[in-house]
């Protein structure tokens, strides 16, 4: 039997025009960037983690000169919630970025690393959550699923 592929998105062209607090957690990983430790590279990423109880949890890229050692914002955000509240189901993730690395009117995506975390938790809580990624001039692409970021990773059917 063959399966078809397909990816659950919609584009919005300006952040503002979401819910306030989609307003509010796109804002919280703006600042979430600014704690960025990004020395080498130069390119800020934020991340902030909507959980089911209303915590908040947020994440900064944290660069090492003893490359790979360091973590992307994803990453750290979604671990710190493994750690600290594993059995707290997350609602959505914001994903921002800043720098010269990426123009300003284009939006990141996740490395590949991340997508497999990001699938990984989905998996870990039995739900999937919303992937929302801004760019700098407010565009913005809504997942309904991290899976839809990494159609292919471990452990999916």
């Amino acid at each position: 039997m063959e399966k078809t592929l397909s990816i659950n998105y919609f584009h919005i062209n300006d952040w503002t025009e979401l819910s306030d607090l989609d307003q509010k957690m796109i804002e919280k990983a703006f600042e979430a960037c600014e704690n960025a430790y990004a020395p080498y590279s130069k390119f800020k990423v934020g991340a902030s983690v909507l959980l089911k109880n209303g915590h908040v949890v947020i994440g900064s890229n944290q660069e090492n000169i003893a490359y790979p050692s360091g973590l992307c914002a994803e990453r750290v955000a979604l671990f710190h919630v493994g750690a600290n509240f594993p059995n707290e189901p997350i609602v959505s993730i914001y994903i921002v970025a800043k720098g010269d690395l990426l123009p300003f009117e284009k939006i990141l995506a996740p490395c590949g690393g991340c997508r497999q975390v990001m699938v990984e938790s989905e998996i870990r809580q039995n739900e999937p959550y919303r992937v929302v990624l801004v760019s700098q001039n407010r565009k913005t692409l809504i997942f309904n699923a991290a899976k839809d970021l990494l159609p292919f990773s471990f452990g999916s059917d």
